[in-house]
Protein backbone atom coordinates (compact mmCIF):
# COMPACT_ATOMS: atom_id res chain seq x y z
CA UNK A 1 0.00 0.00 0.00
CA UNK A 2 1.41 3.74 -0.68
CA UNK A 3 2.17 5.70 2.05
CA UNK A 4 -0.23 8.39 0.49
CA UNK A 5 -3.32 5.80 0.47
CA UNK A 6 -2.44 5.01 4.29
CA UNK A 7 -2.14 8.44 5.21
CA UNK A 8 -5.60 9.38 3.34
CA UNK A 9 -6.97 5.96 5.82
CA UNK A 10 -6.29 7.47 8.80
CA UNK A 11 -7.14 10.91 8.04
CA UNK A 12 -10.31 9.69 7.10
CA UNK A 13 -11.06 7.56 10.38
CA UNK A 14 -10.21 10.15 12.37
CA UNK A 15 -12.71 12.37 10.83
CA UNK A 16 -15.46 9.91 10.88
CA UNK A 17 -14.46 9.38 14.17
CA UNK A 18 -14.98 13.27 15.21
CA UNK A 19 -17.98 12.99 13.18
CA UNK A 20 -19.17 11.17 14.96
CA UNK A 21 -18.24 12.25 18.23
CA UNK A 22 -20.31 15.52 17.02
CA UNK A 23 -23.32 14.18 15.60
CA UNK A 24 -24.12 12.44 18.66
CA UNK A 25 -23.36 15.41 21.23
CA UNK A 26 -25.61 17.75 22.63
CA UNK A 27 -22.43 19.68 24.37
CA UNK A 28 -22.78 22.88 25.88
CA UNK A 29 -22.01 24.44 22.74
CA UNK A 30 -25.88 23.74 21.98
CA UNK A 31 -27.15 23.44 24.30
CA UNK A 32 -27.15 27.13 25.49
CA UNK A 33 -23.68 27.78 27.24
CA UNK A 34 -21.22 30.08 26.58
CA UNK A 35 -21.81 32.62 23.38
CA UNK A 36 -25.56 31.47 23.04
CA UNK A 37 -26.42 33.67 25.96
CA UNK A 38 -24.40 32.20 29.45
CA UNK A 39 -24.33 35.03 31.97
CA UNK A 40 -20.96 36.38 32.50
CA UNK A 41 -20.63 35.37 35.96
CA UNK A 42 -20.66 31.82 35.31
CA UNK A 43 -17.65 30.44 34.39
CA UNK A 44 -16.64 28.10 31.78
CA UNK A 45 -13.70 26.72 32.37
CA UNK A 46 -11.91 23.80 31.46
CA UNK A 47 -14.06 20.82 33.07
CA UNK A 48 -12.29 19.91 35.69
CA UNK A 49 -14.01 18.94 39.05
CA UNK A 50 -12.41 22.41 40.42
CA UNK A 51 -14.11 24.23 37.54
CA UNK A 52 -16.92 22.33 37.50
CA UNK A 53 -17.53 23.06 41.48
CA UNK A 54 -17.41 26.85 41.12
CA UNK A 55 -19.49 27.13 37.78
CA UNK A 56 -21.92 25.61 39.57
CA UNK A 57 -21.55 27.92 42.87
CA UNK A 58 -21.65 30.68 40.59
CA UNK A 59 -24.89 29.34 38.98
CA UNK A 60 -26.93 28.57 42.14
CA UNK A 61 -25.23 32.30 43.13
CA UNK A 62 -27.13 33.74 40.07
CA UNK A 63 -30.36 31.56 40.37
CA UNK A 64 -30.84 32.69 44.17
CA UNK A 65 -31.06 36.29 42.64
CA UNK A 66 -32.66 35.37 39.91
CA UNK A 67 -34.73 31.98 39.61
CA UNK A 68 -36.32 32.77 36.73
CA UNK A 69 -33.31 32.43 34.41
CA UNK A 70 -33.33 30.26 32.05
CA UNK A 71 -29.65 30.10 30.75
CA UNK A 72 -28.65 29.27 34.13
CA UNK A 73 -30.98 26.26 34.91
CA UNK A 74 -30.02 24.76 31.67
CA UNK A 75 -25.99 25.78 31.99
CA UNK A 76 -26.50 23.87 35.47
CA UNK A 77 -28.40 20.89 34.74
CA UNK A 78 -25.37 20.62 31.87
CA UNK A 79 -22.54 20.56 34.37
CA UNK A 80 -24.96 18.20 36.89
CA UNK A 81 -24.92 16.09 33.88
CA UNK A 82 -20.97 16.32 33.34
CA UNK A 83 -20.56 15.49 36.52
CA UNK A 84 -22.91 12.78 36.94
CA UNK A 85 -25.59 14.11 39.06
CA UNK A 86 -28.47 12.94 37.56
CA UNK A 87 -31.04 13.67 39.95
CA UNK A 88 -30.02 17.24 40.31
CA UNK A 89 -29.51 17.55 36.24
CA UNK A 90 -33.62 16.19 36.11
CA UNK A 91 -34.37 18.80 38.46
CA UNK A 92 -32.19 21.52 37.29
CA UNK A 93 -33.65 20.85 33.78
CA UNK A 94 -36.73 20.86 34.94
CA UNK A 95 -36.80 24.43 36.05
CA UNK A 96 -35.43 25.79 32.42
CA UNK A 97 -38.62 24.03 31.02
CA UNK A 98 -41.07 25.50 33.24
CA UNK A 99 -39.77 28.55 33.11
CA UNK A 100 -40.17 28.08 28.68
CA UNK A 101 -40.18 25.00 27.29
CA UNK A 102 -40.79 26.73 23.65
CA UNK A 103 -37.12 27.56 22.79
CA UNK A 104 -35.44 26.41 19.53
CA UNK A 105 -33.41 24.19 22.70
CA UNK A 106 -36.15 22.59 24.39
CA UNK A 107 -35.80 19.59 22.41
CA UNK A 108 -31.72 19.29 23.33
CA UNK A 109 -33.11 19.75 27.11
CA UNK A 110 -35.64 17.43 26.57
CA UNK A 111 -32.75 14.83 25.17
CA UNK A 112 -30.68 15.43 28.20
CA UNK A 113 -33.09 15.16 30.75
CA UNK A 114 -34.37 12.17 29.26
CA UNK A 115 -30.41 10.86 29.56
CA UNK A 116 -30.58 11.11 33.47
CA UNK A 117 -33.69 9.61 33.83
CA UNK A 118 -32.59 6.68 32.00
CA UNK A 119 -29.25 6.89 34.29
CA UNK A 120 -31.85 6.54 37.41
CA UNK A 121 -32.98 3.36 35.54
CA UNK A 122 -36.59 5.69 34.81
CA UNK A 123 -37.17 3.85 31.51
CA UNK A 124 -40.46 5.37 30.90
CA UNK A 125 -39.77 8.96 31.46
CA UNK A 126 -36.50 8.30 29.26
CA UNK A 127 -39.11 7.38 26.21
CA UNK A 128 -41.62 10.25 26.94
CA UNK A 129 -38.72 12.87 26.84
CA UNK A 130 -36.90 11.51 24.04
CA UNK A 131 -40.35 11.12 21.90
CA UNK A 132 -41.56 14.65 23.12
CA UNK A 133 -38.33 16.06 21.61
CA UNK A 134 -38.66 14.29 18.50
CA UNK A 135 -42.72 15.54 18.17
CA UNK A 136 -41.32 19.56 19.00
CA UNK A 137 -38.42 18.41 16.47
CA UNK A 138 -39.02 15.73 13.77
CA UNK A 139 -35.42 16.01 12.51
CA UNK A 140 -33.99 15.38 16.41
CA UNK A 141 -31.49 12.67 15.77
CA UNK A 142 -30.58 12.72 19.13
CA UNK A 143 -33.72 11.46 20.57
CA UNK A 144 -34.37 8.89 17.73
CA UNK A 145 -30.88 7.35 18.32
CA UNK A 146 -31.72 7.23 22.30
CA UNK A 147 -35.06 6.27 22.19
CA UNK A 148 -33.98 3.18 20.40
CA UNK A 149 -30.78 2.61 22.73
CA UNK A 150 -33.62 2.37 25.66
CA UNK A 151 -35.98 0.54 23.93
CA UNK A 152 -33.21 -2.25 22.82
CA UNK A 153 -30.93 -1.91 25.72
CA UNK A 154 -33.05 -1.24 29.02
CA UNK A 155 -36.88 -2.42 27.50
CA UNK A 156 -35.96 -4.96 25.42
CA UNK A 157 -38.38 -4.07 22.67
CA UNK A 158 -36.36 -4.36 20.09
CA UNK A 159 -39.68 -4.08 16.98
CA UNK A 160 -39.66 -0.37 19.03
CA UNK A 161 -35.93 0.20 18.84
CA UNK A 162 -36.22 -0.74 14.95
CA UNK A 163 -39.06 2.02 14.24
CA UNK A 164 -36.90 4.31 16.23
CA UNK A 165 -33.91 4.26 14.14
CA UNK A 166 -35.81 3.71 10.82
CA UNK A 167 -37.05 7.02 11.55
CA UNK A 168 -33.34 7.88 12.56
CA UNK A 169 -32.20 6.43 8.67
CA UNK A 170 -35.13 8.25 6.83
CA UNK A 171 -33.50 11.06 8.41
CA UNK A 172 -29.94 10.78 7.69
CA UNK A 173 -28.91 7.48 5.86
CA UNK A 174 -25.79 8.28 4.14
CA UNK A 175 -23.44 9.83 7.07
CA UNK A 176 -21.51 7.69 9.15
CA UNK A 177 -23.37 7.80 12.12
CA UNK A 178 -26.63 6.85 9.85
CA UNK A 179 -24.48 3.89 8.57
CA UNK A 180 -24.08 2.62 12.06
CA UNK A 181 -27.83 3.15 13.02
CA UNK A 182 -28.37 0.98 9.87
CA UNK A 183 -26.03 -1.68 11.13
CA UNK A 184 -27.84 -1.64 14.23
CA UNK A 185 -31.28 -1.78 12.98
CA UNK A 186 -29.72 -5.02 10.53
CA UNK A 187 -27.88 -6.44 14.16
CA UNK A 188 -31.44 -6.31 15.98
CA UNK A 189 -33.03 -7.93 12.68
CA UNK A 190 -31.07 -10.83 12.94
CA UNK A 191 -31.80 -11.66 16.57
CA UNK A 192 -28.13 -10.49 17.52
CA UNK A 193 -29.22 -8.60 20.95
CA UNK A 194 -28.74 -5.16 21.21
CA UNK A 195 -26.32 -2.78 20.03
CA UNK A 196 -22.91 -2.40 22.51
CA UNK A 197 -21.90 1.13 23.46
CA UNK A 198 -23.51 4.20 21.30
CA UNK A 199 -22.98 8.30 22.52
CA UNK A 200 -25.47 9.66 25.05
CA UNK A 201 -25.03 13.20 24.95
Amino acid sequence: MKKENLVFIVVALLVGLLGGFLIFSVTNKNKGGGSQGMPSGVPMGSGSPTDYSQRIAEAEKILAQDPKNYQVWVQLGNDYFDTEQPQKAVNAYGKALEIDSSRPDTPNVLTDQGVMYRKMGLFDKAVANFEKASTIDPKHLQSLYNLGVVYANDLKQNDKAIAAWQRYVALDAMSPQGQQVKAMIEELKAGGGPPKGGSWK
